[in-house]
């Protein structure tokens, strides 16, 4: 494939990959058979091959360039990485229902939100940082494309699943969003919060902090351009 073409087939079969199983109650009937627990995993594998693909069509396609990228805005991805894949980390299973990777049947409980408290939406702040950075140093055509659309796309996100949990919750929606927020680093200066998330928070760090490290110096094998500003 040449050209626009294997880009736009990858584009295209990465947003299908996300719509179709949600028509005619596909995606219910799988975890039926499956189990949950399968099904995301490997619907989580699957998203993230068809992400590596996009980006690495969006690198082979035709270089149309809209601005041209200066030494310092290679340090932009490499500032905001760490905090997106700890963002991501800790947000796989937050008692959020409301969010993308929030645990589905999860009780909410102002009194006790858990990473909420810091973000009711941690993987689409991680998606907002991953492709606003990466927007920067990247002013060609197909990458602004590919960046510019993920970045809209988390940020409108948040307030629409805002807008959904305030129409579900009815009256409790206000004590949740009090001791909720989009981003806040309060909670860290609240000695309650810190004792009763410290452990937990330590080691989804750490984890995260590992897979941006292997990330970064895999970087160059798996897209072909290396991350280092230098």
């Amino acid at each position: 494939m040449t050209g626009w073409t294997e880009y736009t087939l990858a584009l295209t079969i990465f947003v299908a990959s996300h719509f179709l199983p949600r028509i005619g109650g596909l995606r219910d009937r799988l975890i039926g058979a499956v189990g949950r627990r399968l099904y995301f995993s490997a619907y989580g594998f699957l998203s993230l091959t068809l992400l590596v693909w996009v980006i690495v069509a969006a690198g082979r396609a035709p270089y149309v360039e809209l601005w041209p990228q200066a030494p310092w805005t290679r340090w932009m991805p490499n500032i905001a990485m760490p905090i997106a894949t700890v963002l991501v980390f800790c947000g796989f299973g937050l008692r959020n229902p409301y969010t993308l990777g929030g645990k589905r049947d999860a009780i909410i409980d102002p009194d006790h939100p858990g990473f909420a408290a810091v973000s009711r939406h941690p993987l689409f702040l991680a998606l907002a940082l991953w492709a606003g950075a990466h927007l920067v140093p990247n002013g060609d055509l197909a990458h602004v494309i590919l960046f510019g659309s993920f970045t809209i796309m988390a940020l409108v996100a948040m307030p629409a699943f805002d807008t959904k949990a305030r129409r579900t919750l009815g009256p409790e929606a206000t004590a949740f969003f009090k001791d909720t927020a989009i981003l806040s680093l309060s909670p860290f200066f609240d000695q309650t919060w810190v004792l009763e998330n410290a452990r937990l928070l330590a080691i989804r760090t750490i984890i995260g902090l590992l897979i941006w490290a292997a990330a970064l110096h895999l970087h160059d094998l798996m897209i072909g351009v290396s991350p280092f500003p230098f």
